[in-house]
């Protein structure tokens, strides 16, 4: 046993390596079995995830390797910046050759697509979401060349990013639409999705939902439950029309991923079990109202494994195959989403790794796959740029630097712990340093990163908070009375405002 011990604090809940462990270049040398003593980790080898989503939050000088992060570990912002070894120099891992990166340098600062932030900024302010529409178009292209050996319908998952310049943009591209409320089913349309092009789905469709949904007649309903396609079914004979449905089938497959992004479980409140499906499936054959054209399943989101994707797959074609042998003809079997992406920089499966542990098991059912990515398509395109208003040093050295946004405009820190990369404009010269980069808002959990390591900052920097294209401005709040950012797309050199910053106007016109 290596005399090495891990010290974890009650507030800030870290990772260190004791004093028996000197430098970098031993920790990572180690055989995985040792490192697993040492961190006490306690899950099976084949149990890892590589996501740091769901991981341990590591000191940047630990230099720990990312393979070695489990779902088991506590978290509170990820591992700080995923870094490789090189004759003792630390030298950062890019994001996987296959993803375009739009966020790069132009001369001394940088750029969207060779477009600068800065100018930009100048016209629009801050905060602002910008977005790459090469970043969506080459990364839905990905996904459909992977799959050009099968057939396939790429239903865009509406819920990672619903501004209606980014879903016009996709409809361009040939997707359809995936909607999860009547809402984004209403968006898909003003985007210019026919309704048959759209599938519904999620928990808790209200009736009001239910009854626009078939009267418009959307392409598949994804019920949730028996009950859920009982109400359909009589939504359907009040109108004199049959509904198109599916059912979601939950596996009890884990993700591997964070638990609140988890849908695929027994203890999540997703799908129907899958050893009633079939049953529910005869019990209806003969209802009047329903039209069965599909099986649906979605395990999770952000999934950087490739065997949960595979048994998904396997569990839904076998369903098919028992349903197919019970009389029904089925139009398409429907893998749902879930495929991540490297936000803290490690090569990580691709469209391509996805498609060739998936379409084997499709083959024995031959029906066109569904699919409905989200993150994957826009995640990688969109950057927060937000504006330092405020540094502070306490005495103990902890260095915050507090940004115009926040929570309200991106809360997946917050919420989730997750990481994301934090870069500067333009960079100030002088040595790097840790900084708490946080939010105005009256919370503590309002923070974007703890001890990142970025150069020098004062107050009027620019910064960009990176991989912010899915659950990003969907999820904002008004939380204190913050007002929504603008939002912009950059498109062949040339930007546009794709969505005007918020104003109090705007918020208080709902109230009386």
């Amino acid at each position: 046993m290596i005399d090495a011990e891990i010290a974890a604090d009650a507030d800030q809940p870290r990772r260190k390596v004791g004093a028996a462990i000197e430098g970098l270049q031993r920790l990572e040398q180690l055989e995985e079995d040792v490192l697993r003593e040492i961190l006490g980790f306690v899950v099976a080898a084949d149990e890892l995830v590589g996501d740091v989503e769901d991981a341990a939050p590591v000191e940047r000088d630990d230099g720990l390797p990312c393979r070695l992060i489990t779902c088991e570990t506590t978290f509170d912002e990820g591992i700080d910046v995923a870094r490789i070894f090189d004759g003792g120099n630390a030298r950062m891992i890019t994001c996987d050759s296959l993803v375009y990166q739009p966020f790069q340098p132009a001369g001394s600062a940088l750029a969207c697509d060779g477009v600068s932030i800065q100018s930009i900024v100048d016209h629009v302010g801050t905060p602002t979401y910008i977005y790459s529409a090469r970043a969506v178009r080459d990364s839905y292209r990905a996904i459909d060349d992977a799959f050009a050996a099968y057939p396939h319908a790429i239903h865009y998952a509406l819920k990672a990013n619903s501004t209606l310049a980014i879903a016009r943009l996709l409809r361009s591209l040939g997707s359809r639409a995936d909607a999860n409320s009547g809402g984004e089913i209403r968006v898909a349309q003003r985007a210019g999705f026919e309704a048959r092009d759209i599938v519904f789905t999620g928990v808790g469709k209200t009736r009001d939902e239910l009854e626009y949904a078939i009267a418009e007649g959307v392409g598949t309903i994804n019920a949730e439950s028996a009950g859920e396609l009982d109400r359909i079914a009589a939504i359907a004979r009040a109108q004199g029309t049959v509904a198109r449905v599916a059912v979601r089938v939950n596996p009890d497959i884990d993700p591997k991923s964070h638990p609140h992004v988890s849908t695929g479980l027994k203890t999540n409140k997703f799908g129907v079990p899958l050893q009633e499906a079939r049953g529910i499936y005869r019990a209806r054959r003969e209802t009047t109202g329903l039209q069965f054209v599909g099986v649906h399943i979605h395990i999770g989101s952000q999934i950087t494994t490739l065997e949960p994707l595979r048994r998904a797959a396997a569990a839904l074609t076998s369903l098919a195959l028992e349903l197919r042998d019970d009389g029904f003809v089925l139009e398409h079997v429907d893998l749902g989403g879930g495929l991540g992406i490297a936000y803290e920089g490690r090569p990580m499966i691709n469209p391509v790794d996805y498609a060739g542990a998936v379409i084997p098991e499709l083959r024995r059912i031959g029906a066109p796959v569904v699919l409905e990515p989200g993150r994957a398509v826009v995640g990688y395109s969109g950057a927060l740029v937000a504006r330092v208003v405020d540094t502070k040093c306490f005495p103990d050295g902890r260095t915050f630097a507090v940004l115009d946004a926040g929570m309200g405009e991106l809360i997946r820190p917050a919420l989730y712990g997750s990481f994301h990369r934090i870069v500067p404009v333009a960079r100030r010269a002088g040595a790097d340093s840790a900084w708490d980069v946080v939010g105005p808002i009256c919370e503590s959990s309002d923070v974007f990163a703890r001890d990142r390591m970025l150069p020098p900052l004062q107050v009027d920097d620019l910064v960009a908070i990176l991989d912010a294209g899915a659950y990003g401005s969907v999820m904002g709040s008004n939380y204190n009375r913050h007002l929504l950012p603008a939002e912009v797309l950059v498109d062949e050199g040339k930007w546009a405002v794709i969505r005007r910053r918020q104003t109090l106007e705007d918020v208080l016109a709902l109230e009386s």
